[in-house]
């Protein structure tokens, strides 16, 4: 579905994809790839398309076929995979727009980005395993399996795993902006 959407939007553009590589610095076969299906983008790249397409990523995503009623099974969600030491998400949710719900994971040491940084939604963040440290504005919140932190994402905001186990935990955006 993303590879569909993507294409849809480089086509609504009237871009090749020599120009979206040349935009963006990625490899014409990397984008090719995901248009096709064949790989997951990283939530990096897609930052990068959706700049290119003057949109905001949420946009990459919403389907407007997605189902009233959609069951979500493990091995057949979606995946933003991340370079080594960023976040990886897998999407819950069908992508109508009007909320996101992700599950993410942090190795040891793992950022979500580089620097904090906010969007125009809420968040709100349920650690599912181990512990993370989310920063909203100057602030550091240790939030251990079990505990929550709900939030005004437009505050600069990132989530680090600082111990030494892997955690995981679910992150709802509304709207999804992320």
């Amino acid at each position: 579905m993303l590879g569909h959407r993507l294409r849809a939007l480089r086509h609504q553009h009237a871009l090749t994809l020599r120009q979206v590589a040349d935009a963006t610095g990625l490899s014409t076969a990397l984008l090719s790839q995901i248009e096709n299906g064949r790989t997951d983008p990283s939530v990096t790249t897609l930052r990068k398309l959706a700049q290119v397409f003057e949109a905001d990523m949420a946009t990459l995503f919403r389907d407007p076929d997605a189902p009233a009623v959609h069951v979500s099974r493990p091995g057949e969600r979606f995946r933003m995979a991340a370079p080594a030491g960023l976040i990886t998400y897998e999407r819950i949710t069908p992508g109508r727009g009007d909320f996101e719900v992700l599950r993410a994971q942090l190795a040891p040491g793992d950022v979500s980005s580089e620097h904090a940084w906010g969007h125009e939604s809420t968040e709100c963040v349920y650690v599912l395993d181990g512990a993370i440290t989310v920063t909203v504005g100057d602030t550091q919140h240790a939030l251990q399996a079990g505990e929550a932190i709900t939030f005004d994402s437009r505050q600069p905001h990132r989530y680090a795993n600082e111990s030494d186990a892997p955690a995981a935990f679910l992150l709802t955006v509304s709207p999804p902006t992320p």
